[in-house]
């Protein structure tokens, strides 16, 4: 046998060993059907829930796993982890069950349904302490903690048995599969889940091919592949907050860098698309990162056609509160929502003049910001249009400068943009 055959097996038998260790903790979740998105696709895609699991995310299989095989010694130190929401939940839910303190580390933009869930999995067990704007910013902010207190650092995703934990999540894949997979679309954060799929699906199920999954504005694991080792990426968006990371791990990266058949990046207006898609359509809740599969299939829809298809559902830990910006983000992305300056004259009807004369049957002002200035014949506003289908946009256009109340079209300045929504 050849070396690299006995690590690939040394680390499968430490999997099927994390899946004994998980039985009692983690839910068995669903491989489903979904025939929407089937239809659509002429294939048969299936999903793994998930965002069906006890703290909402797969994140719960690392972090028991990893904590169920420390030392007594070590776990008596105090356990410290740092994290977007998802693995700080399952990190807290392990120090509930197994009566342990944790302190978690938290960035200050995280989603307070985030921030709600952990401290209670968590309980009394756990303290929470936001730092930083970015995970990497809190990580940093984690890693201090822990070389001053002597704590002991449970990493999000580049460690053995946190990538040992989520490959759970493949052997389940496996075991519920009917037949072969041919495509697993799985997103990528740090690297973590998608390293224990590739190392699964490499000895189990070498021929199915695993497409990686990133958000165009955190794309850290394609810029890795396209360097040959990680890469600090200077600036990333926080919008994805489950995949916003800056750096993936230089353990994850050597498990996935000769297994992933290919990376997709989706726009955020694409994950929002997708998340209100999945809640309208199926009933099914999932956090931005948890729609990054399902986003990805459009960019690979010729290539999937008639094909078994499993796209991982990571999570559900969406706060009600975003609904609004996801809302906005997938209409602006769809050419369904439309911002402009728009000059008025400043006498009465104006505005009757240009709801009769530039909009269409079926356009709908949606915004609408205007202060009347008496030294100026026109004055200025800022007008949010939604539109029913996205070639209404031109004859729009063409009768605002016809009518000469086009000033500026918006939606392509992000500075202003990020006023507006």
């Amino acid at each position: 046998m050849m070396k690299e055959e006995v690590v690939c097996s040394s680390a499968l038998e430490n999997i099927y060993k994390a899946e004994e260790r998980l039985k009692k903790v983690v839910v068995k979740t669903p491989l489903a059907v979904n025939n929407n998105l089937s239809a659509i696709y002429e294939a048969k895609i299936n999903f793994k829930r998930e965002d069906l699991q006890r703290v909402r995310s797969y994140k719960i299989r690392g972090a028991y796993n990893k904590m169920a095989t420390m030392s007594p010694e070590n776990l008596a130190k105090g356990v410290v982890c740092a994290s977007a929401g998802n693995h700080a939940q399952g990190v807290a839910f392990a120090c509930s069950a197994m009566k342990l303190k944790g302190t978690i580390f938290m960035p200050l933009p995280t989603p307070g349904q985030k921030l709600e869930q952990v401290k209670m999995f968590g309980g009394d067990e756990i303290d929470i302490v936001l730092h930083g704007d970015t995970f990497d910013e809190a990580k940093d902010a984690a890693m201090r903690f822990c070389k001053d207190r002597d704590g002991v650092f449970i990493h999000p995703f580049d460690d053995p048995a946190i990538i040992e934990g989520q490959a759970t999540t493949a052997l389940e894949i496996l075991q519920q599969a009917e037949e072969p997979i041919d495509y697993l679309f799985v997103p990528i954060g740090g690297g973590g889940l998608a390293a224990g799929i590739c190392t699964v699906f490499q000895e189990l199920s070498p021929q199915t091919r695993i497409i990686g999954v990133e958000p165009t504005a955190a794309a850290s694991m394609k810029r890795a592949l396209e360097k040959g080792s990680p890469v600090l990426l200077e600036k990333i968006s926080r919008f994805v907050d489950g995949a916003a990371v800056q750096q993936v791990g230089n353990l994850t990266f050597e498990l996935c860098k000769n297994v992933l058949y290919d990376m997709a990046t989706v726009d955020e207006g694409s994950v929002c698309e997708t998340i209100l898609s999945l809640y309208n359509k199926d009933a099914i809740v999932v956090e931005p990162a948890g729609a990054l599969s399902v986003a990805a299939l459009e960019k690979f829809k010729d290539e999937i056609k008639g094909k078994n298809v499993v796209c991982v559902i990571s999570g559900s830990n969406n706060d009600i509160t975003r609904m609004e910006e996801i809302k906005e983000k997938a209409l602006l992305y769809a050419g369904l929502k439309h911002y402009f300056l728009v000059r008025f004259p400043q006498r009465p009807g104006a505005l009757k003049a240009f709801v009769m004369d530039v909009l269409g049957s079926d356009d709908d002002i949606t915004y609408f910001e205007y202060t009347q200035k008496n030294s100026k014949e026109k004055g200025i506003a800022v007008v949010g249009i939604a539109l029913k289908q996205r070639q209404d946009f031109t004859p729009l256009l063409q009768k605002m400068k016809q009518y000469d109340f086009f000033v500026n079209y918006l939606n392509n300045d992000p500075s202003l943009m990020n006023l507006l929504i």
